[in-house]
């Protein structure tokens, strides 16, 4: 059996002028490179591995896709070519999740891996009350697509699956969204009884009432509880009165001040670099790539020149192997531009902390300064990668 790539695009009808004999397995590659490039280029947002097996006289499409439009062009492109096939393709999600196609965290922090397995790769985490969308299931483990868009594996141990009906149920109760770094949710209305549960920043509780200085709470799999007052805020009050500005980026930011960095973390239990400012910007109110190798694709370049001077509070910072002339740009790490006359920034390594590019300071990190790639901006920019909360109001 030899297998061939194959995916269509734009000068595939170039292709379909020649005659059915001189196709060669190099053609098809070329087609796939290119409509990868289209539809799926960064398969940590959108999956698309579609495998055309020819067979003696016949051809099998098998793999899976999350891009129903990407794979109904090739299914139209195999038909004007008048190929007979076998569609054994999946289109993510399809029967193995049902109509459960949804799921919401329901511990404060959720752990979510690289692949289904608890020895995997921590490729993110999701907060308690985040609403997931469900892809596929293997084993105890299900394949989810967070807020952000990237795709992941969680175990069942940490959701609860829902239809959409439920989901939009989730989205309409009145909550509420714990504004500490940690705490505990009670199990009666005091410090002193046992604990349902703890519970970190950002995380998300339906209001169920106010008594006696606690919030009564409920859980996405309606365990209740109380929390205090002091530590929470209503989300819709908390959203309406968020005012993103380079100040309160920088306040957020040094809140989590000395939190360990966690490879594939995005809370308070533990981030790395680019899930800090992640978290740091979902607070203000924005729901930003992943990983800081899509951060630098969002927002407006600053600092071309690479001297600082162009920077403003706020900024994101990348960091890592300049271009060759035979290899690629790689970023490999990021952090938070501070403005002020030290020069610092802030940024998750070791833990999180504050570092200057002035050689002069006794913080100086000459690592990152040598390879500093360039910033973006974020605060004040429209683009599609960076969501603001208070247009798209769901989390």
């Amino acid at each position: 059996m030899k297998i061939i790539k194959f995916i269509p695009f734009a000068f595939i009808f170039i292709l379909l002028s020649c005659s059915e004999g001189e196709k060669s397995f190099k053609d098809f590659n070329a087609i796939y490179s290119e409509i990868k490039k289209e539809y799926a280029p960064d398969k940590r947002v959108e999956l698309f591995d579609i495998q055309l097996n020819a067979l003696n006289n016949t051809y099998i499409l098998e793999g899976e896709t999350t891009s129903a439009e990407a794979f109904t062009i090739l299914l139209d492109s195999l038909n004007k070519r008048k190929v007979i096939y076998q569609n054994k393709v999946r289109v993510l999600p399809d029967s193995a999740v049902g109509n459960l196609s949804y799921a919401i965290a329901k511990n404060s922090v959720i752990n979510i891996r690289s692949k289904p397995k608890h020895s995997a790769e921590l490729g993110t985490q999701g907060l308690l009350g985040m609403t997931l969308r469900v892809l596929d299931k293997k084993g105890d483990f299900y394949r989810v697509q967070t807020p952000d868009k990237y795709i992941s594996w969680v175990d069942r141990g940490g959701i609860i699956r829902v239809n959409k009906a439920d989901r939009d149920r989730w989205f309409g109760e009145k909550k509420i969204i714990y504004n500490k770094n940690f705490g505990y949710v009670y199990k009666d209305m005091s410090e002193n009884s046992e604990i349902v549960s703890d519970i970190t920043l950002g995380g998300i509780l339906k209001f169920n009432g106010i008594k006696s200085g606690f919030f009564e709470v409920e859980f996405p799999d309606k365990r209740k509880g109380y929390v205090k007052t002091n530590e929470v805020t209503y989300y819709d009050s908390w959203l309406y009165n968020l005012n993103p500005t380079k100040e309160s980026l920088e306040n957020v930011a040094k809140t989590m001040t000395g939190f360990p960095y966690l490879w594939g973390g995005t809370s308070s239990k533990g981030m790395d670099c680019s899930g800090f400012t992640k978290t740091v910007y979902l607070m203000n109110g924005f729901i930003i790539p992943r990983d800081a190798s899509q951060q630098i694709n969002a927002g407006k370049t600053v600092d071309k020149n690479l001297d600082f001077s162009d920077l403003e509070k706020g900024d994101l910072m990348f960091f890592g192997k300049k271009a060759t002339a035979n290899k690629k740009q790689r970023v490999t790490h990021v952090g938070i531009w501070l403005g002020n006359d030290k020069m610092e920034f802030i940024h998750s390594a070791g833990n999180v902390h504050l570092s200057s590019m002035d050689e002069n300071e006794a913080n100086y990190d000459g690592f990152n300064k040598n390879r500093y790639l360039g910033s973006r901006r974020y605060l004040g920019v429209k683009d599609k990668m960076i969501i603001d909360l208070k247009e798209k109001i769901k989390l």
